[in-house]
Order: structure tokens, then sequence, then C-alpha cells
């Protein structure tokens, strides 16, 4: 949610090419659960810049739990969408982790062995 309201803040300000170069500029950008709260129009098509603007020149690492198929619906557009993950997957390694939430099961364990 961070990223839509940074994106809505710096339009209002007339500084969107500001954000992306701010979002360009490290040597690792980490965007963590990508596809939480989805994109609108403006985060959609500044976070394809940020991705275009890295590709090939920074490392990105993502974290996301949905699929490739379902990011149509994070951008809410399937062109850009496909725009973005082109440029992603290209040179990228890809870990897709299966299984119950290491966060839940250690809660939910702590809690009945104390019984």
């Amino acid at each position: 949610m961070k990223w839509v309201s940074e994106c809505r803040k710096a339009e209002s300000k007339g500084a969107l090419y500001r954000l992306v170069n701010k979002w360009s500029r490290p040597d690792i950008l980490i965007v963590d659960e990508v596809g939480y709260f989805p994109f609108d129009e403006l985060s959609a098509k500044i976070f394809f810049q940020v991705v275009s603007k890295r590709y090939e020149n920074g490392a990105l690492i993502l974290t996301s739990n949905k699929s490739f198929m379902e990011w149509g619906k994070v951008c809410g557009d399937d062109v850009l969408a496909t725009a973005i993950l082109d440029r992603l997957l290209h040179h990228s390694v890809t870990f897709n982790i299966k299984g119950e939430s290491y966060r839940l099961k250690e809660s939910w364990s702590d809690y009945f062995q104390n019984d």
C-alpha cells in the first residue's frame, strides 16, 4: 500500500520522474509482497517504469504470493503485466515455495505445545 500512496503523492507534486529515479538508484531493490494489494493504474505504470529502468542495470528481489498467471489482476492490465514479467524473468532466478506458512506453523505449534 505504501507503493501506491507514494505514487499518488509524487503525482500530486509533479514528481513522478524523481520517484522513478529514486527507486531505480539502489544497487538492490527489494519489493515485498507484490500483489498483496493490487496496483491502481498509476502505481502499475510506475512499477513498469522502475522495472524497465532497472532491467539489466540493477538487482531486483521480489516476493509475491501470486502466480505469474495472476499478475494481470495485480497490475489491472494483462499487457502491462506481461511486459513487466518479460523484463523481470529475463536473466532471473525464481523460487517457488509451496507448503504451510512457516510463521503460522510456528505460532500454532507453540500454542498447542503449551497445553
